[in-house]
């Protein structure tokens, strides 16, 4: 138990401020001299044991009649030794500002009120499984790699595993390094009151799998400077929150990934720059099972690795030039509409004249042929009225798909698709009716056949005999009645025959195909 004469002339003033919650201020007043990077070097006039804040938040200092509320305010202080409060009920609030702590915090189950820790150099936070019953303030920190202790046994800067915060996380401006591990490890974190982590560096991975973040994240101008091991810079897997926002500068050099996410509300990287994993072998956004209302991928440039949306559902997708990258995972995304960004205003993706070319061309990013995002643009197109663009989507998709198959389906396949465009276009059997048509009338007609018996039958007429030749089914009385000596003409008569059953058999199977479809 400590007594007050063993306290040193910093650790007395803290002690006596406390049951007032005053601030003690050991800064110098010169910028030299009160800069945190230099707080190893801040003498005994400075410093203050973590064993006496230890003992004053767990009671070692009477508060009763206090006429305001207790608390930890200490600015411009070096603490030495380990802070240890882990499993402790603390009922007072706890401000840091502007300080420099020898060892590593310990927060591990404890219950607390607001905890803010602004503008100091902290060698690792561990508040797992910790309920705050506030905000957790680190504005402007540096909060580094923890070493590895009894009560935490991961490489990471902040440990938030489990935590229950009330109010705000707030990372604005904080650099957390952890190059090897994890600078934020915040697996089951519930956050009520949001995370805010604007113009954030980082060095390591970000880590919230199975968050459940009610007040959103927001990481606008935030920096993920280096991955960690795994090549991953954010993973948000299965992560509940109402928005993410990462934009405006956001930058990640590493996978940023959104596995089965669930957002109530937007999803937007408009302005970042997604780099991707530096060894390129990840993806520099995967978003499978994902789940989102808006989804804006604007992005800054290009990302640097592929983008992998399968089996993500969002209902409305906003993109631009810069938003893909040579290679898409589309298998599975569903999305209710698309709207296109270019030369800074947003509109309707279908009101773009190339529109069908530019999504055709999109969905050829993903590597294969995979029937669904055809099936998807279709019926976006179809949705928005425009039936002449989802039959070319689905015609498109037909074409790719026959460069999967065996050499005889692939030759049925160019057949279907020159006579009646998979059935996508039946106006072509018209076309080729009307010409071949038009041929056999023409050659027949300034030929004479012979009768097949004399004095019987109609007379021989080149335009009935040759659509008798080109319709299979039933007859017009001319192709029985009459037949040529030539050779030629009789081999234009078997050609024009079988031209008529390959025209029915393809219109037959076209539109079975466009009604099964439909």
């Amino acid at each position: 138990m400590l007594s007050y004469d063993e306290l040193t002339s910093p650790e007395r003033e803290l002690w006596n401020a406390f049951p007032e919650g005053r601030r003690v201020d050991l800064r110098v007043g010169s910028e030299a001299g009160d800069r945190v990077a230099g707080g190893g070097d801040w003498g005994p006039g400075r410093t203050v044991r973590a064993e006496v804040i230890a003992a004053l938040l767990l009671g070692a200092r009477g508060v009763e009649g206090a006429r305001a509320v207790a608390s930890i305010g200490l600015v411009g202080a070096r603490i030495s030794g380990t802070l240890n409060l882990g499993g402790a009920r603390i009922g007072h609030p706890v401000w840091f500002e502007d300080c420099w702590f020898d060892e590593g915090v310990n927060l591990f189950g404890a219950e607390t009120r607001t905890v803010a820790i602004t503008g100091s150099r902290v060698p690792g936070l561990e508040a797992g499984s910790t309920r705050i019953e506030g905000r957790l303030d680190l504005l402007g920190s540096t909060v580094e790699t923890m070493p590895v202790s009894a009560f935490h046994r991961e490489i990471s800067a902040l440990s938030l595993t489990h935590a229950h915060v009330t109010g705000g996380v707030i990372l604005n401006r904080a650099v957390l390094s952890a190059p090897e591990g994890w600078a934020l490890s915040g697996g089951g974190l519930v956050a009520d009151g949001g995370v805010f982590c604007s113009r954030m560096v980082v060095h390591g991975e970000v880590r919230l799998l199975g968050a459940q973040l009610s007040g959103g994240l927001f990481m606008r101008d935030a920096r993920l400077e280096r991955p960690g091991p795994r090549g991953v810079a954010l993973a948000l897997d299965s992560a509940v929150a109402s928005t993410l926002d990462l934009s405006r500068g956001f930058t990640a050099n590493g996978t940023v990934r959104l596995r089965g996410t669930r957002v109530s509300d937007n999803v937007t990287f408009e302005g970042a720059v997604l780099n991707g994993p530096p060894d390129g072998a990840g993806p520099a956004l995967l978003c499978t099972l994902m789940q989102a209302v808006d989804f804006d991928l604007t992005l800054a440039r290009p990302p640097s690795g592929t983008v992998d949306l399968r089996g993500a559902q969002v209902s409305q997708l906003h993109d631009s030039e810069q938003s893909w990258p040579e290679v898409v995972e589309l298998d599975g995304f569903v999305y209710g509409s698309i709207k296109v960004t270019e030369a800074g205003e947003r509109r309707e993706a279908v009101a773009r004249p190339d529109s069908t070319a530019h999504r055709l061309a999109w969905i050829r990013r993903t590597p294969g042929y995979s029937p669904q995002p055809y099936e998807q643009l279709a019926s976006w197109y179809r949705k928005a009225g425009h039936d002449d663009e989802a039959r070319r989507v689905l015609l498109t998709k037909q074409r790719h798909r026959r460069s999967s198959l065996s050499l005889p389906a692939r030759v049925w396949g160019h057949l279907l698709d020159a006579t009646v465009g998979y059935g996508y276009r039946p106006w072509l059997a018209g076309v080729w009716l009307l010409v071949l048509t038009l041929l056999g009338t023409a050659v027949f007609g300034a030929n004479s056949p012979t009768r097949a018996e004399k004095g019987e039958g109609a007379p021989f007429q080149p335009l009935v005999y040759t659509l008798d030749l080109l319709i299979p089914i039933g007859g017009l009385g001319q192709r029985t009645n009459w037949y040529w000596t030539d050779a030629s003409l009789q081999t234009l008569s078997y050609v024009l025959i079988a031209f008529g059953w390959i025209l029915t058999t393809a219109v037959i199977a076209g539109v079975t195909r466009t009604l099964q479809k439909s």
